[in-house]
């Protein structure tokens, strides 16, 4: 029997990540954590528990007394936020990690979660489809330290045998929670703005193409990660994982199908920077290879879902 325990659940991938695996493993063997109050879509789901990833204590007697098996480690800093202040963003992202990485050790526990990102890459990777393996140079506190972060994975894998498991997600796409503050967050607001103005105000330029990914793919990518049999892992680092990649100006094009009237504007800001620095696609050949993974969902086929959604849950 599988416990699990989610630290960051209140956040834009923990909420929808700790759903999927009370659906899978059922809802008393999924215990979400926070530092804040439980997420309005956790809070009657299951389990919840406020802790704070900083205090170890606290974190290993938890682990302990429930007798975890694995741990999904979501909590994190993103890139824009991380950006206006960047040592507390690398305290926390690296601490927390650090911590979980040795109680996993202490406890015993079987598996690992940690998520990367494609803000590992930097100015000087190559921009079209980015290999698991190439220039790796990141450019924010948040790429740095997820790159650093990886590096840890690998040696605990390497040093201990600990079963660490990781994605470098690209931009994630959901109607479920608010954006976190993450550079690519503009293709989430999008769809809120069209729906309630018909316009919408994009801090990228128009043809500023990133790595997208709709929410769904991304915890189904991330699960089917966890389930892999261990030897079919090879890389103990992170994953490249790819869904789509656009531009503002074919999201707004994706929409107009949906609401003619719709109308987009361009003001880059500090984030413009950001998104230069990462790549337009990725290759994720490996991951299809090593655990059989495949994406489901192209642009106007999350718009649909996006705006479907959306209208359902706001009676937009």
């Amino acid at each position: 029997m599988e416990k699990i325990l989610v630290i960051g659940a209140g956040g834009q991938i923990g909420v929808e990540l700790t759903l999927a695996l009370r659906e899978k493993y059922g809802a008393d063997n999924v215990i979400a954590s926070d530092i804040r109050e439980p997420h309005a879509l956790l809070a009657n789901s299951g389990p919840f528990v406020e802790l704070d990833v900083m205090n170890s204590h606290a974190v290993s007697l938890l682990v302990q007394k429930e007798k975890i098996t694995q741990i999904y480690l979501l909590a994190a800093i993103l890139s824009a936020t991380g950006e206006k202040n960047p040592l507390w963003a690398w305290d926390i992202n690296m601490k927390s990690l650090m911590n979980i990485l040795d109680i996993c050790v202490e406890h015993k526990v079987a598996k690992l979660y940690w998520p990367s990102s494609i803000a590992v890459f930097g100015n000087t990777t190559p921009k079209d489809n980015t290999e698991q393996k190439t220039v790796i140079e990141p450019v924010t506190v948040y790429g740095i330290s997820k790159y650093a972060g990886e590096l840890w994975c690998q040696y605990y894998f390497n040093k201990y045998g600990l079963d660490v498991r990781s994605l470098r997600y690209p931009g994630l796409i959901s109607w479920k929670s608010a954006p976190g503050g993450g550079t690519t967050d503009y293709a989430i607001d999008i769809y809120i703005e069209a729906l309630k103005k018909q316009s919408y105000e994009c801090f990228l330029g128009e043809d500023t193409y990133l790595p997208m990914m709709y929410m769904d793919d991304a915890i189904r990518a991330t699960i089917e990660l966890m389930e892999a049999p261990k030897e079919s892992i090879k890389n103990r680092m992170s994953y490249n994982l790819s869904g789509m990649s656009f531009s503002p100006k074919e999201i707004a094009a994706s929409i107009q199908k949906h609401i003619p009237g719709f109308t987009i504007s361009y003001a880059p800001d500090f984030r413009q920077q950001i998104a230069d620095s990462w790549p337009n696609s990725i290759d994720d050949s490996e991951a299809a290879k090593d655990w059989g993974w495949k994406t489901e969902f192209d642009l106007d086929k999350m718009t649909e879902a996006m705006l479907e959604n959306l209208k359902t849950v706001n009676r937009m």
